[in-house]
C-alpha cells in the first residue's frame, strides 16, 4: 500500500510539473519569402560596401594606383613582360606571395613553389582568373582581390578568414 501511495504521489508531483512547464505562447507568423530575401541582401549589400571602403582605404594608404574591374578586382600591371597574353586553356605558372589587407603575409610560393593552373578551367581564385587574362608571359601585377573573388565567405579554413580581402603579387613566368 505504502509503495502505491509513493508512486501515487510521484506521478501526480510530476503531472504538475509538466502541466506547469507549459506555456501558452502566442504563435508568431513566420515573415514570408520577400522579407527575407529584401533583408538578405540589404545586408549583404551593407557587407559589401564595407569590404570595398576598407579596400580603398587601404589602397590609398600605400599610394598605389590600381585600375578597376567591373567585378571589383583591383590591379596593377607593375612589370611588363614580352611573351603572350594568356588566354582560356593555356596553362600557367605563377610565382606568388598572398597577403591580407592588414600587410600579414599568408602563403607565397617562395615556400610552397609556383602554381600552375589552366586559365578558365577554376581550381584557382576567380580574380587570379580575370587578373591572368589581363597579363602576358613575364608581367609581374598586384591584385587586390575582395572576398567574393577569392576564398569568399568561409576563408580557406587555415589562414585565411572568413570574407578576408586579398592582396596578390604576381609574376606570369610561363604560358605551356
Amino acid at each position: 500500500m505504502f509503495r502505491y501511495l509513493m508512486y501515487s504521489t510521484i506521478m501526480l508531483g510530476l503531472l504538475f510539473i509538466l502541466q506547469g512547464c507549459q506555456s501558452k505562447v502566442d504563435k508568431q507568423p513566420l515573415p514570408d519569402h520577400s522579407s527575407v530575401h529584401e533583408a538578405f541582401v540589404e545586408s549583404n549589400i551593407y557587407l559589401i560596401d564595407l569590404e570595398e571602403e576598407a579596400i580603398d582605404d587601404f589602397i590609398e594608404r600605400y599610394g598605389w594606383e590600381m585600375n578597376r574591374s567591373g567585378s571589383g578586382l583591383r590591379y596593377s600591371i607593375e612589370r611588363l613582360g614580352y611573351g603572350p597574353k594568356a588566354s582560356y586553356g593555356d596553362r600557367a605558372e605563377i610565382r606568388y606571395a598572398i597577403y591580407l589587407i592588414t600587410g600579414d603575409p599568408v602563403y607565397s610560393s617562395e615556400n610552397l613553389g609556383t602554381k600552375v593552373f589552366t586559365v578558365g578551367r577554376g581550381g584557382i581564385e576567380s580574380g587570379i582568373e580575370e587578373g591572368i587574362l589581363m597579363m602576358r608571359e613575364g608581367d609581374q601585377a598586384t591584385f587586390v582581390l575582395p572576398s567574393h573573388l577569392a576564398y569568399g565567405v568561409p576563408g580557406d579554413g587555415n589562414k585565411i578568414p572568413r570574407r578576408a580581402s586579398l592582396v596578390y603579387k604576381i609574376e606570369l613566368i610561363n604560358l605551356l
